[in-house]
């Protein structure tokens, strides 16, 4: 069992002991420690209000409660907007004109972890000196509960789903009468979380037929929630089954955004985001950026149409500082997170299916065939646990003095460029372990250079 805490909130799994799992004191905890954080920086005096979601997760329910109620006693006032995703929340906290918001979701993880996402008054994930600011206020719990009097006010709102559903369809390059005249039919896995409420309602707006597989928001999830092609096999068959045109999948926060081809290939989490940029980028050209685990397809669609593309340190708050320096108008993450900044500045998959399907529905073409007219890149996705004896730091820095030839970055881990492939490698933020991400012009290319490099940080680390 585990307890996370980092910069951007807390993560672990339900029950145990406390400070070693995501206990009711810890949630508590953590909760006091966000809304004293927000009291510090209220140097106005004014009533403070928070918006506070969540996924279908079992133990979401009772994280949400324990974690509203924390901040009224605090004296802040709760807007919960119950069932919800990562970025409704994100969009509803400027619109409420709040200070703050939490979503509690655990993303990607299984059922028995859970965690807090903590937001800014823009609606955007904190920086790492507000996050640390956090964490050492939870580490002294310098906590100062308000008196009966100045208690604050709990509230629900159920209708910002439906408002993010219109903020996309609003969006000037979602062409809602493009993708109503193309008839699409796409089949939905939600993994039994909220995305299972918002996306067919969305593909319902957009004319869009839906055809549902596992969209229960009942937090029994079907199989591992993180959309990665050796979890999609169901939706594979049933896009095929049922002659759809694409599968949507989802992850329980919808915040990432995966695509079946109509074939039942996958479209591949990392080609999501340059499928969008391509069309934004036809449209609106301009400067892009992801991360440095990313593929470099990104970079190749924005020099096609005359843009500056560059990569940041892993991580949706740098990904978010870099494209507001850079000024891009489309960014995101290779695991399916789309940014674009004429919605709001966080990964929203209600953002990349408009985008998305309005792109294929101007094109005229399948989705395989949307797929085949990218360059054709292939990652290796791997990773090594991690033990107490492991210097993961020295690690690193034989690995970059291996390849000080190559073209490397260490702005987060250790990137390392060659002519045409690269491997980075990274201490994860969530889980105890070294990510180990590779690219290549073919799959067998991929996993041969992770083999390589896995086989060398064995040696160095005598495991």
């Amino acid at each position: 069992m585990t307890l996370i805490k980092s910069i951007s909130g807390i993560r672990g799994t339900i029950g145990g002991t406390t400070d070693e799992n995501l206990t009711p004191l810890d949630a508590v905890k953590f909760a006091s420690a966000y809304g004293a954080w927000l009291l510090k920086r209220n140097t106005a005096g004014s009533k403070l209000k928070v918006i506070i979601g969540r996924d279908a997760r079992i133990s979401g329910k009772m994280i949400s409660s324990l974690v509203s109620n924390t901040l009224v006693g605090l004296g802040i006032d709760v807007i919960d907007l119950g069932l919800s995703t990562t970025p409704t929340v994100e969009v509803a906290v400027p619109l409420e004109k709040a200070h703050g918001g939490i979503i509690v979701t655990a993303s990607h993880n299984p059922k028995q972890w859970n965690a807090l996402k903590l937001l800014n008054e823009a609606g955007e994930f904190l920086n790492g000196e507000e996050g640390n600011l956090i964490l050492d206020l939870a580490a002294s719990q310098d906590f100062d509960y308000a008196e009966v009097d100045d208690l604050g006010v709990y509230s629900k709102n159920k209708n910002y789903l439906k408002k993010h559903i219109q903020e996309v369809l609003n969006l000037p390059l979602v062409d809602v009468e493009a993708i109503k005249k193309a008839g699409f039919k796409v089949v939905v896995d939600a993994v039994n979380s909220t995305g299972g409420i918002v996306i067919p309602q969305l593909l319902d707006a957009l004319g869009v037929q839906c055809i549902k597989l596992y969209c229960e928001p009942n937090g029994e999830f079907p199989h591992n929630p993180e959309p990665l092609p050796k979890h999609l096999t169901e939706i594979s068959k049933l896009v095929v089954k049922e002659q759809a045109d694409l599968g949507i999948v989802v992850d329980p926060d919808v915040d990432r955004l995966a695509i079946i081809n109509e074939d039942g290939s996958m479209f591949g989490e990392e080609y999501t985001l340059v499928a969008c940029a391509d069309y934004v980028l036809s449209k609106t050209p301009g400067n892009t950026v992801s991360n440095l685990s990313s593929s470099r397809a990104l970079r190749d669609v924005t020099q096609k149409h005359g843009g500056v593309y560059e990569a940041s340190a892993v991580g949706e708050v740098n990904v978010v500082a870099l494209m507001k320096k850079n000024n891009a108008i489309i960014g995101g993450e290779g695991n399916g997170g789309i940014i674009y900044p004429s919605s709001h500045y966080g990964r929203d998959s209600l953002v990349g299916v408009g985008l998305f399907l309005s792109h294929l529905a101007h094109l005229k073409i399948s989705c395989k065939a949307l797929r085949d007219s990218y360059p054709s890149y292939f990652m290796s996705k791997n990773k090594i646990e991690l033990t107490p004896q492991i210097d993961v730091d020295s690690i690193l820095n034989a690995m970059a003095s291996t390849y000080k030839n190559e073209d490397i970055s260490t702005i987060d881990g250790v990137k390392i460029d060659f002519e045409n492939e690269w491997v980075h490698l990274r201490k994860s933020n969530t889980e105890p372990i070294i990510r180990i991400y590779t690219e290549s012009n073919s799959q067998e290319n991929a996993d041969a250079l992770a083999q390589r490099i896995i086989d060398e940080i064995k040696v160095i680390a005598k495991i």
